[in-house]
């Protein structure tokens, strides 16, 4: 068995996590791992951060990231974790975080589904944020440590990094998709950004199309040498690899089985009528096709009107980058569909849609997902999109049917999912029939494969997968 290097092997969730290592591990993230409280700071919840803690608290290392306020703050403890911040201004918040990293690379990289916006004077945030991000980090690094850097908002920080530390080890990973070329090509500062990532020993991709789109990207605006596994330009070579991220596995299993949960779930199925459930979660975000979804459920209804009163659709909104207007539009035009739908379908005691906008604790979220008979994950393009992964681990028995985008990262991993093309409105509206009619002997088989591979790939194997892929 591989332990750490002089140290025991850690354990979490009843199983040992453990990788072979010369040094500590240095995350450089946009957000740190924790976030205030009114008595100081307490672990924010999220993958990263659980696939992250175990190693960087065995390994004392470090974690370099915002705080999430305009403040400076000092260096600090916390959760066995040495927290690095990195101080933004309000006007850094805007340039750089809401505007070149959500108004510039989010779309562009996800396929330009709303028009990405280029100006300069974010880009020169951009590039003095990700400069202060690489400082940082450098001042934390010892010789032999690993820096692992993430996403997209930081993508110059590896070359910066490499400046200021060559004899450092460096990682990066892109959570969200890379682009084909063809899109890629509009960024004006498309050979900044390629050479920043460069800079990285390794650079980890969701997928091997997101691999591919940027090998092609290095040769053809770094001049680099290579293949779709790596890049050289002059004496440095940088690995390219497919790592697909995923969830803790084990706490959405245990969520599942909590009783309290269990009562939830009776809870809800009273207050929908004991109907069958069709769910969606998402982030209120444009690249989720939340609007499609629920077109595609109208189109249910009109094809299959005798199921009007059998089956509710339960689509959680969950708020992301308020007071943007491009997304305060998008809550504007779902709600109104949903009260378009409820319109034609529903009556005065029975609303087909139930739609809710905000945020979940982890046991209802997981009690939704017990409920739901079909869970309806159709993103016009994702990196991986994890709800797909936590509804599957969530399951305690092999039922419900997985309805998912062909564009999602996650498809190229849940084949016996239903996979469709998001834009396709009766295409999306024929899958869920296809689910709610579904033999139980099918239903059975294609969840039984879903379990299997989300228990075997979990968030731990991911991060293990990749350090030790660096580290090799």
């Amino acid at each position: 068995m591989a332990t750490w290097v002089g140290r025991p092997a850690t354990v979490v969730g009843g199983k040992e996590r453990s990788v072979t290592m010369s040094g500590r591990v240095v995350v450089v993230a946009n957000r740190l791992p924790v976030r205030r409280v009114d008595d100081g700071w307490e672990t924010s919840p999220g993958g990263l951060v659980s696939a992250m803690a175990p190693i960087l608290r065995e390994r004392a290392g470090s974690w370099v990231g915002w705080a999430g306020d305009a403040g400076e703050h000092a260096p600090f403890d916390h959760d066995g974790i040495h927290q690095v911040p990195v101080p933004l201004s309000d006007r850094e918040v805007d340039d750089f975080y809401l505007g070149f990293s959500n108004g510039t690379i989010w779309p562009l990289y996800h396929d330009a589904i709303r028009t990405p916006e280029f100006h300069r004077h974010w880009w020169r945030p951009y590039v003095e944020v990700n400069r202060r991000f690489a400082e940082r980090a450098a001042s934390v690094l010892e010789p032999g440590d690993i820096a692992w850097v993430h996403d997209y908002q930081l993508q110059l920080v590896p070359a910066m990094l490499r400046e200021l530390r060559p004899d450092a080890r460096i990682g990066f990973f892109l959570h969200i998709p890379f682009p084909p070329v063809e899109l890629f090509a509009r960024m004006p500062w498309r050979t900044q950004i390629i050479e920043g990532l460069l800079g990285a020993d390794l650079v980890g991709f969701q997928t091997r199309l997101g691999r591919h789109n940027f090998g092609r990207a290095t040769r053809r605006f770094a001049g680099a040498a290579g293949n779709t596994r790596q890049a050289v330009v002059g004496n440095h070579v940088t690995r390219l690899a497919s790592h697909p991220i995923s969830i803790d596995t084990g706490h959405y299993q245990e969520l599942a089985r909590q009783p309290s949960t269990q009562r939830r779930v009776e809870g809800l199925a009273a207050e929908l009528g004991g109907r069958r459930v069709i769910l969606g979660v998402d982030r209120l975000d444009y690249t989720k096709g939340i609007d499609v979804r629920l077109r595609a459920f109208d189109t249910l209804l009109r094809k299959h009107p005798a199921i009007a009163n059998e089956v509710v659709f339960v689509q959680i909104a969950v708020p992301s980058r308020a007071g943007v207007a491009d997304y305060e539009r998008m809550r504007t035009d779902v709600e109104t569909l949903v009260g378009r739908v409820n319109g034609a379908h529903g009556d005065l005691h029975h609303s087909p849609v139930h739609y809710s906008y905000g945020g979940l604790d982890s046991e209802d979220l997981a009690a939704y997902y017990l409920l739901a008979d079909v869970m309806c994950v159709t993103p016009f393009r994702d990196g991986m999109n994890l709800v797909a992964k936590e509804y599957v681990a969530s399951r305690k028995g092999n039922n419900g049917v997985l309805v998912l985008s062909e564009f999602a990262g996650a498809a190229h991993e849940l084949g016996q999912a239903l996979i469709v093309n998001p834009f396709d409105v009766d295409g999306v509206a024929d899958a869920l029939w296809r689910a709610l009619q579904m033999p139980p002997e099918e239903v059975s088989r294609r969840m039984s494969a879903l379990r299997r591979q989300v228990r075997k790939y979990d968030v731990f194997s991911w991060a293990r997968s990749f350090i030790e892929d660096l580290d090799g």
